[in-house]
């Protein structure tokens, strides 16, 4: 019930404090490492890139699962009293923005697009996909 719900906000809290803290410092290292050493390994930057990889994945799902309580609350109800249209409104402007913003970023050429595609697909799922949510949830 609520409690469970309490104690998991809590963990996901902790988690984002962690990763929050950790990412930076791993960030931080490879930059003094890049000025000290002139040839740096390839391993510490895909292990960077991969732990940027996977937090953005999770929280594209954590994302896209925030808006399956309030779905769900609506369709029980079969109604939509009490949401806040404003927010879902301010909410969807912003993830379409950021969305466009990914894509209006894309290189020109094909071979680099497919990779930047790749590398930004959590965000563009992140954005795009609550986008989606949200129009259902209005």
């Amino acid at each position: 019930g609520n409690k469970s719900l309490k104690n998991f906000c809590i963990a996901w809290i902790v988690v984002c404090i962690v990763l929050g803290v950790i990412l930076p410092c791993q960030l931080l290292l490879r930059n003094q490492e890049q000025s000290t050493v002139i040839e740096r390994s390839n391993n510490s930057l895909d292990m960077i890139e991969m732990s940027g990889f996977i937090c953005g994945y999770i929280s594209c799902v954590f994302y896209l699962g925030s808006r399956f309580p309030q779905l769900y609350k609506n369709f029980r109800r079969r109604s939509t009293e009490g949401t806040s249209y404003l927010l879902f409104a301010l909410a969807m402007v912003g993830n379409c923005t950021y969305g466009l913003s990914l894509v209006l970023k894309m290189p020109a050429t094909k071979s680099i697009r497919a990779l930047y595609f790749l590398h930004h697909l959590p965000w563009l799922i992140g954005s795009f996909g609550v986008l989606f949510l949200d129009i259902f949830v209005s």
